[in-house]
C-alpha cells in the first residue's frame, strides 16, 4: 500500500480555482483543462537530449515521446506512438497487473529505454517490442508473436534486447536479429526474471532480472508461487463477472519462494547463489558492483534485519558488507551506489534515528558517515567522483520542503543547498552528474519542470507552466486559496504539522463545516509546501475548512516519529487526529458539530477508525477502498508494521475496525472498486455484513470493474461529486 505522486502540469488543479464557475464535470470532460502529465524523464546517453512521455492535448490518455534538445534549445515531438502501433492495444493479465502496481495508465508509449550510444530507442507496446532508429527514423519490430513481451530493456553494452515472455527470459541479438530463450522452466507457479506480487506492490521492485555491466551475465530471480494461497475472487464488471484465481500472500500465510541465479550467456549455464538455509525470506534488491561482483539485499521475514551481501561469481565467495537491524522494522531504500574509481560504495541507514549517508569499502568496513543531524535524507541522486561531490535530496531545515544538496565525498563538511526556491524538488540527475532535471512545486506555484547545471543554475524550462494570460489559473488567481501551515503540540509532547485551508469568502464571524483529509499511513507525508490535490482546493472553494495533519507513523520525521505504529496500527494515528480536531474546535470559525473526515486506501481505513473509535469528534466520514482487517492484507506490508499474526494475534484484533463498529455515531459512506486486487473487495463486504448485522445504517457505493486507484474520467467525476454531495447533505444540511 503506497502513494504514488503523479506530476501534473497544474492545469487540472488550476481549474478548480473558482468552483462557482467550474464544475467537476467540466474539468474532467474537457481535455484542455486536464493538462498533460510528463513522466519518465531521462537524459539520453549522449547527453544531447532530455526525453519525457507526454499525453496529447486532444487525447491525454494517448502518450508520445518528446524531447528537449540541448543543442538547439527546442522542445519537440520525438516519437509519435502511432508510428509504432495503431489500433487496439491488448495487454496480458500480467502486464495489466504490472501497470496497476506502477500506477501508470493509458495507451501508446508508456515506457522506453535508450540504446547505449543514444542512437536508438526501445519501446514495449501492445505486447510486442519495437526498436526505433533515431537517425533513420525507422521502426524495427523485434517481436511479432501471440505471446506478450514485458520488462523490455537494452543490455549495458547495447548488443542485446531482453524481455520476459511466458514467464521465461529471452534475448534478441541486435547484430543478427536472432532470438534466444535463456530459461526453459517458466510455467505454472514458476516464474523466471519476474517480480512477485509483494515485490511489485510493496518493495518498489518491478523487475526480476539484471544485466552485468559487460553483457556476459544476467542475474535473475526464480519465483516459485506454489506455496502461496490461491484466492478465488470475483471481479465484477458492468456486464460480466470474472472469477479470478489469484495467488495472494495474506499476512501470516506462506510467501513465494525465491532463488537467485546468474546465467552465463555464452554457455547458458545457471549458477545458483547460496542464500542460506532459511527460505522464508525476501530479496528486495539486486545490483551489480562490477562485472564479476553481484550484490543482493537479504531481508528476513520479520523485516527486522537487512543484509547487503556481495558474491564473486568467478570464485563463488560471498561476504556480508552491511547488516541493518531494528526492534521494529528496517525500511528499504534505493541509496546503494558503487563507485567506479575506487572499491567503495555509498549506503543509507536510519541507525541513528534519521536516514543518512555512509561510505563503505568493499570489505564492508565503514569509512565515514557523510551526513548527520535530526533531519532525513530523501534520496541519493548522483556521485561526481572526479569532483568529489555527492548529490542528494533531503530536509535539512524543515520536513515540509525537499531540497537538493551537495556534500563532499572525501572531507567532513556540512551539506550545501543547491535548490533555491522554497517548496518540493524532485530530482533526476544526468548519468555523468553534469546536470539535473528539477520537478518543482509549492503551494503557490503549479508544478514546473526545469533543466539545471549541477551547481543549480537553471539552463532552460522544460515545462514552465507560468500563471500568465492564457493559463487556466490566470483568470482565477486572485480567488486561489493559499493554505496555512502550523504545528500542534500533542499531549505526549511531540509536534504535529498541519495544513489548513480557510473557505472562500472567509468571514471570521461565521461557523464553517470542516473536511479533514487524511492518509495517515507509513511512507507517506501529506503536509508539505507543494501543489496540493485539486479536491482539497475545490472543497475550500465550496465553503469548507479543509484540514490535513500528519500523525505519528507518517514519513520524513525519523524513526522515533514513525515507529509508534509498530504492532499498533489504528491507535496513535487516531489519537493524533483527535488532537487535530481538538485544535479545530478551538478555532472561532469552526463549527465543532460539523467536522467530517475523508480518506482512501490507508486513509479509508483511518476514516473508519476515526468514525468508530472517535465518534464524538467526527460527524461524517467517507472511507474509500479501506482495509478493514490487516489479516486480509499482504505479508510484506502488514507484517513489517504489525508483526506475524501468529505471534501477536491480540495486535491484529486491536488494529481491525471490526471491534469498534458499535462506536459509529455519525454518517458513513464507503466506496470500493469491485475488481480491486490490492485491497481486496472482501475488506468492504465483511464490514458491510457486520454493519448490517448490528443494525448500523450507512451508505455504500461500488464501482464495477475498477481497481484500487479508481481510474477513468467518468468514475472520478462520479467519485468527487458523490463525496461533495455526501458532505453537503450531512455537514451542511443540503438536499
Amino acid at each position: 500500500m503506497k502513494i504514488k505522486l503523479l506530476f501534473l502540469l497544474g492545469c487540472l488543479s488550476a481549474s478548480f480555482a473558482t468552483a462557482e464557475q467550474l464544475t467537476i464535470e467540466r474539468i474532467f470532460s474537457d481535455p484542455a483543462l486536464a493538462g498533460t502529465s510528463p513522466r519518465e524523464m531521462q537524459y539520453s546517453p549522449d547527453g544531447r537530449r532530455v526525453t519525457f512521455i507526454r499525453g496529447r492535448e486532444d487525447d491525454y490518455n494517448r502518450y508520445d515521446l518528446w524531447e528537449y534538445n540541448l543543442a538547439d534549445d527546442e522542445t519537440r515531438l520525438l516519437v509519435d506512438s502511432d508510428s509504432l502501433h495503431t489500433g487496439e492495444e491488448v495487454l496480458s493479465d500480467e502486464e495489466k497487473a504490472r501497470r496497476e502496481r506502477q500506477r501508470i495508465y493509458g495507451s501508446g508509449i508508456m515506457e522506453y529505454t535508450w540504446s547505449k550510444n543514444g542512437d536508438a530507442l526501445l519501446f514495449p507496446l501492445a505486447g510486442d517490442v519495437f526498436y526505433y532508429d533515431l537517425g533513420r527514423k525507422t521502426v524495427r519490430r523485434l517481436t511479432d508473436t501471440q505471446a506478450f513481451e514485458t520488462d523490455v530493456r537494452v543490455s549495458p553494452k547495447g548488443r542485446y534486447v531482453s524481455f520476459i515472455r511466458d514467464q521465461d527470459i529471452f534475448v534478441v541479438d541486435l547484430t543478427n536479429g536472432r532470438e534466444r530463450q535463456l530459461t526453459e522452466d517458466g510455467q505454472g507457479p514458476i516464474k523466471n526474471g519476474m517480480a512477485e506480487f509483494v515485490a511489485q506492490e510493496e518493495m518498489d521492485r518491478m523487475t526480476g532480472y539484471w544485466w552485468s555491466p559487460d553483457d556476459r551475465h544476467i542475474a535473475f530471480l526464480q519465483v516459485d508461487e506454489s506455496p502461496v494461497d490461491q484466492v478465488t475472487r470475483s471481479e465484477i464488471y458492468a456486464d460480466r463477472i470474472d472469477v479470478i484465481q489469484q495467488r495472494y500472500p495474506a499476512a501470516g500465510r506462506a510467501n513465494a519462494l525465491v532463488k537467485l541465479g546468474v546465467l552465463d550467456l555464452a554457455s547458458g549455464d545457471v549458477q545458483w547463489i547460496d542464500l542460506g538455509e532459511n527460505r522464508d525470506i525476501y530479496i528486495p534488491r539486486v545490483a551489480w558492483a562490477r562485472d564479476n561482483l553481484l550484490s543482493y539485499q537479504w531481508q528476513d521475514r520479520s523485516q527486522r534485519q537487512l543484509e547487503l551481501r556481495l558474491v564473486d561469481i568467478d570464485s563463488g565467495r560471498a561476504r556480508t558488507l552491511v547488516t541493518e537491524s531494528s526492534e521494529t522494522w528496517v525500511n528499504l531504500h534505493d541509496d546503494l551506489k558503487f563507485l567506479e574509481d575506487s572499491d567503495r560504495f555509498l549506503w543509507s541507514s536510519e541507525r541513528d534515528g534519521y536516514r543518512h549517508l555512509y561510505l563503505y569499502d568493499l570489505n564492508g568496513d565503514l569509512q565515514r558517515q557523510l551526513t548527520r543531524g535530526n533531519w532525513a535524507v530523501d534520496a541519493l541522486h548522483s556521485v561526481d567522483e572526479k569532483a568529489g561531490k555527492v548529490y542528494f535530496s533531503g530536509r535539512v531545515n524543515t520536513p515540509l520542503e525537499r531540497h537538493l544538496y551537495a556534500i563532499s565525498l572525501e572531507q567532513q563538511a556540512p551539506p550545501q543547498r543547491i535548490s533555491s526556491r522554497a517548496g518540493m524538488h524532485s530530482i533526476t540527475f544526468a548519468k555523468d552528474a553534469s546536470g539535473y532535471i528539477d520537478s518543482f512545486s509549492s503551494t503557490g506555484t503549479p508544478p514546473q519542470v526545469s533543466l539545471h547545471s549541477a551547481d543549480g543554475q537553471r539552463l532552460t524550462w522544460l515545462a514552465e507552466n507560468a500563471v500568465k494570460k492564457g493559463h487556466p489559473l490566470y483568470p482565477f488567481a486572485n480567488d486561489w486559496i493559499q493554505p496555512e501551515f502550523g504545528t500542534i503540540t500533542a499531549p505526549e509532547g511531540h509536534s504535529l504539522y498541519y495544513r489548513l485551508y480557510k473557505p472562500a469568502n472567509f468571514d471570521r464571524e461565521k461557523k464553517y463545516p470542516v473536511m479533514v483529509f487524511q492518509y495517515s499511513g507509513p511512507h507517506a507525508q501529506l503536509v508539505t509546501n507543494s501543489w496540493d490535490r485539486p479536491f482539497n482546493q475545490f472543497m475550500a472553494q465550496q465553503g469548507y475548512v479543509v484540514f490535513t495533519l500528519d500523525n505519528r507513523g507518517s514519513a520524513n520525521r525519523g524513526t522515533g516519529f514513525e515507529n509508534p505504529i509498530h504492532e499498533a496500527m489504528g491507535k496513535v494515528e487516531v489519537e493524533d487526529q483527535v488532537t487535530g480536531v481538538k485544535f479545530l474546535r478551538s478555532l472561532p470559525y469552526v463549527d465543532p458539530e460539523r467536522i467530517g473526515v475523508f480518506g482512501h486506501s490507508y486513509g479509508g481505513y483511518m476514516a473508519l477508525m476515526d468514525m468508530f473509535k472517535a465518534g464524538d469528534y467526527f460527524k461524517a466520514g467517507v472511507a474509500g477502498a479501506p482495509v478493514t482487517d490487516w489479516a486480509l492484507y499482504d505479508t510484506h506490508y502488514t507484517e513489517r508494521y504489525m508483526g506475524h499474526p501468529d505471534l501477536v494475534p491480540q495486535a491484529y484484533r486491536a488494529s481491525s475496525v471490526f471491534p469498534y463498529v458499535d462506536g459509529l455515531k455519525g454518517d458513513l459512506l464507503i466506496y470500493h472498486g469491485m475488481a480491486d486486487d490490492n485491497v481486496l473487495f472482501t475488506n468492504t463486504t465483511r464490514l458491510v455484513k457486520l454493519l448490517q448485522d448490528k443494525g448500523k445504517q450507512f451508505e455504500l457505493m461500488t464501482y464495477p470493474g475498477k481497481k484500487h486507484s479508481l481510474r477513468g474520467k467518468e468514475t472520478r467525476m462520479h467519485q468527487y461529486n458523490m463525496i461533495k454531495d455526501f458532505f453537503d447533505r450531512h455537514l451542511r444540511g443540503a438536499r
